[in-house]
């Protein structure tokens, strides 16, 4: 499904044409490469990414090399928004998980075309509560769910946001992403191999079966999803319609 006004991103396709205009000039089409980091934490913020294809995870990382992801961003978001609070570094690393394209603007422009427009201050307002219902949801999930859940939770957010049921994702990956050791990883993917909920796995490819999957994932990944659509059809009326998931790929700004 591609939003109103043939733009693929929720949040650009909310904004009125005439504060779409703040942002249109300077916004450019750029390539999400796989494995690309858009921002680090800890560095300054530069850009702004409106995603029309792909999935970005919002990764911590620990002093001792540690990660673990915190919140996945497709086309329903966006990634460097909290850039107009000012200058501050970024909280998260955002990587690259599944390749696509997003519109891009630099920091400094978005945060003029936010001082000047209501509608894009609402927006980046909608924006903060889904992403706080990531956070929070995805906090407590890591601490109170088995691990087999969360990965199964993991592969539904990434499968939803590049409707398609082959993902590019490494083992590699999903330790990173789950916060686990490699071995553990090789554990989860064999158990969900035999329920069914992952059909196949290659060197960088694993294709999943979503009804199934679904069974194995734990109930944040539906409670994250109706949580956020609900934020969308109350707050942006014209994308009363628009899901997180089952949305056609549409390189337009």
């Amino acid at each position: 499904m591609t939003a109103p006004g043939g733009i693929s991103n929720s949040l650009l396709a909310a904004l009125p044409a005439t504060d779409l205009d703040f942002l249109r000039p300077e916004l450019a089409m750029v390539a999400l490469d796989q494995d690309a980091v858009l921002s680090r934490a800890g560095e300054p913020i530069e850009y702004v990414f409106f995603p029309h294809g792909g999935a970005i995870s919002l990764m911590i990382d620990m002093a001792d090399g540690q990660t673990v992801a915190t919140a996945a961003v497709g086309r329903e978001g966006a990634v460097g928004m909290l850039s107009v609070l000012g200058p501050s570094p970024s909280a998260a690393t955002a990587v690259v998980h599944a390749a696509g394209t997003a519109a891009r603007i630099s920091a400094s422009r978005f945060h003029a075309a936010f001082n000047r427009s209501p509608a894009i201050r609402n927006l980046v307002q909608n924006h903060v509560r889904a992403m706080l219902i990531q956070f929070q949801l995805g906090s407590a999930c890591n601490a109170l769910h088995p691990v087999e859940a969360r990965m199964a939770r993991w592969l539904l957010q990434l499968r939803d946001r590049i409707d398609h049921d082959i993902l590019p994702l490494t083992q590699q990956a999903l330790s990173q992403i789950l916060g686990v050791r490699r071995t553990t990883v090789t554990l989860l993917v064999r158990n969900l191999r035999a329920r069914g909920a992952i059909r196949s796995v290659q060197r960088g490819r694993i294709e999943v079966d979503r009804l199934r999957l679904a069974a194995a994932a734990c109930e944040c990944h539906d409670t994250m999803r109706l949580e956020v659509e609900e934020i969308i059809s109350i707050n942006m009326p014209d994308l009363a319609r628009w899901r997180v998931s089952g949305v056609e790929s549409d390189d337009a700004i």
